[in-house]
């Protein structure tokens, strides 16, 4: 039997892998990945059922933790490990931290309850379809699993308010402590544009006076004020062209005009000059190099455009079990991936027929994506592909991928755009220190007595 996984309503603002350690721990069942990020909810049922040897190892304010659930989580990692091959603490200290990460949540719920967030019945009523959506069953099928797995549908229902809860309460106090201004922004452009080598252009007009190398400091003078005298007869509206026809000692034909370059290959001088000009303006001083006096005006700023490499795929995903072993399935995907390349199945019915993914009703098409969108090692092998061709079986912590590259472009960004990017990073920049900030304060304020277990 398939585990369970969870739909997000909006799969791909969730599928990123380079969320910070909050977003992984915040997201929830409705806010989890639909496409890669699927994680099993089948565990629902095992924090569900309550043998007679279960106890309650904390109570956090109203809010109880018990052994059961601290055994699921750490089974759960265990098993998220072995897929990933990443290595674990030993397990005191890994139940340890489990707990207190269980405590910390239960803090969180009773903040959320106390904060009246709340979640109506037609959220959990769409939560469940989700559930059901992304395991390709219907909801009575879904009830009909879940009372196999011997947990009972209203408890289920609990599992995904609380969820619900504690998503909602994370989201609003952590993005009302976040505070991102234009100079933010900027920075992050900035920074972005030459990690990717690009430079705004700027096209300048001037009007040179030039100075001879050994001239005299009556010479000097006179150009500056003869320069001066210019940028005053600018000031009181003369055409810039006309004045270079009548002064300037270089550019007469093109109005002064040096066409548009990119701002490293124009004079660092001239660069802090009209930085700051709209275009139209004239600069405010006349400037003096080496080669005379300068009385430049901005004719026009083409600011550095950003481009995203993005890259369109669709995959196979296959989880392990106990009814199929990671060596299975990784034999059973190069099964595939033979079939696909000898030309006796296609990529898209083995995905409808066979993936335990949401894309799965899609032929496995993840749609375009961009950078950070797909954990690393998905990312690493679909980026070594070429258009058309499919990588051998990926392992990730999510299961097992079968991916096929289909088309990669580059898209360049409108400056709108390159400021909503600016403004999401950084937002997600800053969320993690306003997540533990908050996370902080609600376990100081928390009532937590921890229990021994039970004979002890």
């Amino acid at each position: 039997m398939t585990e369970l996984q969870t739909l997000s309503p909006d799969a791909r603002a969730a599928r990123t892998a380079s969320m910070t350690p909050r977003r992984r721990q915040a997201l929830s069942v409705l806010l989890l990945a639909a496409s890669l990020l699927c994680t099993p909810i089948g565990s629902f049922a095992q924090a569900a059922r309550r043998s007679s040897g279960d106890y309650i190892v904390a109570v956090v304010n109203q809010e109880l933790v018990t052994n059961s659930e601290v055994l699921q989580r750490l089974q759960r990692a265990e098993q998220e490990a072995a897929r990933s091959n990443t290595r674990l603490p030993d397990r005191d200290t890994l139940m340890r931290e489990l707990l207190d990460q269980l405590i910390d949540e239960r803090a969180q719920l009773s903040a959320a309850r106390d904060g009246g967030v709340r979640a109506e019945e037609s959220d959990i009523d769409r939560a469940v379809t989700n559930v059901a959506a992304q395991n390709q069953i219907t909801v009575p099928q879904l009830r009909e699993r879940l009372r196999t797995e011997g947990m009972d549908f209203a408890r289920f229902r609990n599992n995904l308010r609380d969820q619900i809860l504690l998503e909602r309460i994370r989201e609003r106090e952590t993005q009302s402590r976040i505070r991102i201004n234009d100079a933010d922004i900027e920075a992050w452009l900035a920074q972005q544009r030459e990690k990717n080598g690009a430079a705004t252009e700027f096209n300048v007009a001037q009007i040179l006076l030039s100075v001879p190398e050994n001239a005299t400091p009556a010479v000097v003078t006179q150009r500056r004020q003869q320069g001066v005298a210019l940028l005053q007869r600018l000031r009181s509206g003369e055409d810039f062209a006309a004045l270079v026809r009548e002064a300037s000692d270089t550019g007469k034909e093109r109005g002064g005009e040096m066409g548009l370059r990119r701002a490293d290959k124009l004079p660092d001088l001239f660069v802090e000059a009209v930085s700051p000009l709209r275009a139209g303006e004239v600069a405010p001083q006349v400037l003096r190099s080496g080669a005379g006096f300068h009385v430049l005006k901005l004719i026009e700023r083409r600011e550095a455009a950003l481009t995203v490499a993005q890259q369109h795929a669709r995959h196979i995903l296959l989880r392990p079990g106990p009814k199929l072993t990671q060596e299975a399935i990784l034999r059973r995907l190069a099964g595939y991936k033979r079939q696909i390349e000898a030309g006796t199945a296609k990529f898209e019915d083995l995905a409808r027929q066979n993936s335990e993914d949401g894309s799965a009703a899609n032929g496995g098409d993840l749609g375009w994506a961009s950078p950070g969108q797909f954990v690393p090692e998905f990312e690493q092998a679909m980026s070594a592909l070429r258009p058309g061709s499919i990588a051998e079986p990926v392992v990730s912590r999510f299961g097992v991928h079968l991916i096929q590259l289909l088309e990669r472009r580059d898209v360049r960004l409108e400056p709108r755009e390159q400021r909503e990017m600016a403004r999401a990073a950084l937002r997600e920049q800053k969320s993690e220190d306003a997540y533990a900030d908050w996370a902080r304060e609600v376990r100081a304020r928390a009532y937590v007595e921890l229990r021994d277990p039970p004979g002890q």
